[in-house]
């Protein structure tokens, strides 16, 4: 039995499934097998799988439709304790695999290892994504997902690596327009798995306009917002005998925060650097600037910074931080 599946779906990517099977192929380390699911390809995606050799390489068709059918349909065939996913379009370094199965063994409370990531290509990336894949890439330790899971996806789904496991314990991923894989890194988050990610780039993850994340109706702003709020309601860390504060007081903060509020969260007041917004009244409770966090620092307020970018967000937390306020402790971020 191999060590490790490579759980591959795919579907009308013959433009780069070589390129990211070659990868595969080229990596050091070699107990695998690699499950790769045809999604219904309309190009010739399957005759290009299928012209490799290898024992190693289980191909099936997906029997349901779409990418969460694919990937839990891979996870049934998967026979390896450790899952690592990849997508056929991405290309991992050829040690890869080796460093993080090393990883583990030297720390077996380890559940779910990933790795830094590089976007390619340049042409294709907004300064936006650039910035998110800076934020992502300084997520390393299990603290670190654990305060920073809130704000968007921690990690690059294909440099994943977990154990099969939790899939036992957990379930599969949810089907339906929720954000599966967040939706999977916040369950296994509140279920207790341990998350790290190595400190070095080992994959190439391609962005395009055709990428799964910026076309699916379940990776939508909403359908993001929605996931957040749903994990962010069950946190404990959101404390029921302080007063909650909720940082950002613009339109699309409120409507981002009325989910939670919906779900019994009421703000003690809503904080805001625009002094234009400075003692208005939302939801019936004050439009406070920051200084008031620290003037009623007695009252021990909890803080979540409901702001969007990430310069801004950066700025509120060192903020926060520089009068003594700690993240998970004090405050979390939300995207």
């Amino acid at each position: 039995m191999a060590a490790v599946s490579i759980i591959m779906p795919y579907r009308d990517v013959s433009a780069t499934l070589r390129e990211s099977v070659e990868s595969i192929l080229a990596q050091t380390f070699t107990d695998y097998e690699l499950i790769a699911i045809n999604d219904h390809s309309q190009d010739d995606s399957g005759q290009i799988m299928a012209s490799w050799c290898d024992d190693r390489f289980r191909l099936f068709n997906n029997p349901g439709r779409g990418l969460v059918d694919a990937l839990n349909f891979g996870l049934q065939q998967a026979c390896a304790p450790w899952i690592a996913r990849m997508d056929a379009d991405d290309v991992m370094y050829p040690e890869k695999l080796e460093r993080q199965w090393q990883r583990i063994q030297d720390h077996p409370r380890i559940d779910i290892i990933s790795c830094q990531s590089r976007l390619f290509s340049e042409a294709e990336i907004t300064d936006g994504f650039h910035e998110y894949m800076r934020w992502q890439n300084h997520v390393l330790t299990h603290e670190d997902f654990h305060n920073h899971c809130y704000v968007e996806m921690p990690l690059t789904n294909p440099t994943a690596m977990f154990r099969q496991s939790i899939v036992d314990d957990i379930g599969n991923y949810r089907k339906g327009n929720v954000p599966e894989d967040y939706e999977f890194w916040l369950r296994s988050l509140h279920a207790g798995y341990h998350f790290e990610k190595l400190p070095q780039i080992l994959f190439d993850w391609r962005d395009s306009t055709q990428r799964y994340t910026r076309t699916a109706p379940a990776c939508t702003r909403e359908a993001f917002d929605k996931v957040r709020a749903e994990y962010l309601a069950r946190d404990p860390r959101l404390p029921e005998n302080r007063p909650l504060l909720y940082c950002g007081a613009g339109r699309m903060t409120r409507k981002r925060a009325e989910l939670l509020i919906e779900r019994g969260f009421q703000p003690h007041a809503w904080v805001d650097i625009d002094p234009r917004k400075v003692g208005n009244k939302l939801h019936g409770v004050p439009v406070v600037g920051p200084d008031w966090i620290a003037e009623n620092r007695h009252l021990k307020p909890f803080m979540l910074i409901y702001i969007a970018s990430h310069g801004a967000r950066d700025q509120m937390s060192g903020w926060l931080d520089k009068h003594g306020f700690c993240i998970g402790q004090d405050y979390l971020a939300v995207g």
